[in-house]
């Protein structure tokens, strides 16, 4: 059994996610022009800072509330990152004005049926140790 890696592991990451993304969109906001790489540009950075922001809340859920396989690594950097999508395809749509209660409560359904249907195909594929029951005569 491995044990769940500890926040210091991922206080680098979460420190370049939030310097980097917040740094970026604060310089794109007051030093270009809205054209379409920076359209672009916003969006990644966007989603680098909300992505920094969501993972110490989504490491800090796990340590509360384990899973009956504790999550690992991948799955606390894999949800924190539908956190930094989720706020960039809001954004996005807001371009077009087209951000309503219902296309946020339905697009945060999606992305969380999403990630439930990926936690259970993990639970599935895990395989328990095989015991030999063969006794060689």
């Amino acid at each position: 059994m491995t044990s769940q890696p500890t926040f210091r592991n991922y206080l680098l990451s979460i420190v370049a996610l939030l310097l980097i993304g917040w740094g970026g969109v604060t310089g794109l906001l007051y030093y270009s022009l809205p054209f379409v790489w920076a359209r672009w540009a916003f969006f990644v950075f966007e989603i680098m800072a909300f992505t920094g922001m969501a993972l110490p809340i989504v490491y800090f859920f796990h340590r509360r509330f384990p899973g009956a396989p504790p999550a690992l690594p991948n799955v606390i950097v894999r949800q924190s990152l539908w956190f930094g999508v989720y706020a960039a395809t809001l954004s996005w749509l807001q371009l077009g004005r087209l951000v309503t209660l219902f296309v946020i409560l339905g697009l945060a359904g999606g992305l969380i049926a999403i990630e439930y249907f990926l936690r259970l195909r993990e639970k599935a594929r895990r395989t328990p140790a095989v015991i030999s029951d063969d006794n060689p005569s």
